[in-house]
């Protein structure tokens, strides 16, 4: 028998919270002899937008790249739903967790090729690859006769979300994305935030975005995430890092507007 809970007498059910999607321990990195990520310690939660936002050279993008280990650190621990990063098949990770690269990456042939790719490294059969193609163009805002188009005569946005929808063929939790409306003129760079915060809305994906564009952090992400010299100056809801900027280098930063 079940029974109706009561809200004067029975303690109401506190909602689970996620396990952040990545946490770092101590993580260092250095290239040619240089330090690139010194001891950095970090949770990144899951579901949310996180923005990656600082001057160059501050160690974003090799932060990361360290998240679906494109690179390695050479110390500290990392971790992806509180398992040690380590302990997936990175094939496995990368099926877990997409990467949208600054420049578009087109493959010889038509959108179709490209898009084949995803499900054939995804393990799927090709039963119903029509009607997945077909949804996924839809889920990314592209005409499907597009499929038909060679890769390399689209323009730089439809490159990108051809990017986008063969990152999500392969059903990630995560989507890592590195500037990817840097080579975009504005309008074309606000629908293409639209649609990154409608699919973490609907899909419930966590996307790591590194941004050089405050104005898209502020308006799309939910939580900022400020580095310089290779460590965390800031991190916080968007609305409070923005509003308050009580660090002097934040401030800093955010008054170049860079």
């Amino acid at each position: 028998m079940q029974y109706a809970l009561n809200p004067m007498t029975d303690p109401l059910p506190i909602p689970a919270t996620p396990a952040p999607a990545f946490t770092l321990k101590r993580v260092r990195q250095r290239k040619e002899g240089v330090t690139i990520l010194d001891e950095v310690e970090l949770d990144l939660p899951s579901e949310e937008i996180i923005a990656l936002v600082g001057p160059s050279g501050a160690g974003k993008t090799s932060l990361l790249r360290l998240l679906n280990r494109l690179d390695e650190p050479v110390s500290g621990q990392m971790f992806y739903r509180a398992r040690p990063i380590t302990e997936y098949p990175v094939r496995e990770l990368r099926h877990k967790i997409g990467f949208v690269f600054q420049a578009p990456v087109m493959f010889p042939g038509t959108v179709r090729d490209n898009l084949d790719v995803a499900l054939e490294l995804s393990g799927d059969k090709k039963d119903n690859a029509d009607d997945r193609l077909s949804a996924i163009m839809t889920v990314v805002e592209l005409d499907g006769e597009l499929l038909r188009r060679d890769g390399d005569s689209l323009s730089g946005g439809q490159k990108q979300r051809v990017n986008i929808a063969r990152a999500l063929l392969t059903s990630p939790e995560v989507l890592l994305m590195d500037e990817p409306t840097s080579a975009l003129d504005p309008e074309t760079a606000d629908r293409l935030m639209e649609t990154i915060h409608r699919l973490s809305r609907e899909k419930r994906l966590t996307v790591v975005m590194v941004t050089h564009r405050l104005s898209e952090a502020r308006r799309t992400s939910d939580r900022v995430i400020v580095m310089e010299g290779g460590r965390i100056i800031e991190n916080g809801r968007t609305i409070e890092v923005f509003a308050g900027m009580t660090n002097p280098r934040v401030r800093a930063f955010f008054d170049t507007g860079k």
